[in-house]
């Protein structure tokens, strides 16, 4: 292998667009279409794949077609968000335990808990709690928290914290662990999205 051939030979693209949460949110105000967060890094969905090649083709054609781009726009959150978006539960229909762990995991992510003291605060048994909480979240405790403390790293980021005082006030147990949670969530790393924000 010779310095700086990739391994096999093959050299490897990415394309990549970055859509800002705040814009997300703009575009699917009032529209059933899941909440505004990604559970599964990584998909298969050829439907996806070609309505993102789309509007990648569209951001960066020249001169841009602002109709068309917008229409691919919209077409590609609402299909994300509606096939691999986390969807709770109709309030009507989550259960007052489930709604008890997960006041419980919004109100401080950046605290530690354990499966069992989830269990005990809502007052079932770890396989009750987790049965329960993935059937009516669509993730386990442990997914919907890291979540959780990504959404708040990005925030504190976008707030001007450093990357190492975002990791710590987050609750993440070192910087490694935060960057990995970081760039399966967002799909970029923490110094790339802050200079991406900048």
């Amino acid at each position: 292998m010779h310095d700086g051939m990739p391994v096999g030979g093959c050299v490897r693209q990415w394309r990549m667009v970055y859509l800002d949460p705040l814009l997300v949110r703009g575009v699917t105000a009032g529209e059933d279409a899941g909440e505004g967060e990604i559970v599964r890094p990584s998909v298969r969905d050829p439907t996806l794949a070609a309505l993102f090649a789309q509007l990648f083709a569209c951001v960066t054609a020249a001169p841009p077609d602002e109709l068309l781009t917008e229409e691919s726009l919209l077409r590609l959150v609402m299909h994300v968000l509606r096939r691999h978006g986390l969807r709770l539960a109709p309030a009507s229909r989550t259960s007052p335990l489930v709604a008890k762990a997960l006041a419980r995991l919004d109100e401080d992510p950046a605290a530690p808990i354990s499966l069992a003291e989830l269990a005990e605060l809502v007052g079932v048994s770890r396989f009750q709690l987790l049965r329960s909480f993935a059937r009516e979240v669509g993730a386990t405790p442990h997914a919907y928290l890291i979540q959780r403390r990504v959404r708040l790293t990005r925030q504190l980021l976008a707030a001007g914290q450093t990357i190492v005082e975002a990791e710590i006030t987050a609750g993440f147990a070192d910087q490694s662990h935060m960057t990995r949670a970081f760039v399966r969530q967002c799909g970029v790393t923490p110094g790339r999205y802050v200079a991406a924000t900048a």
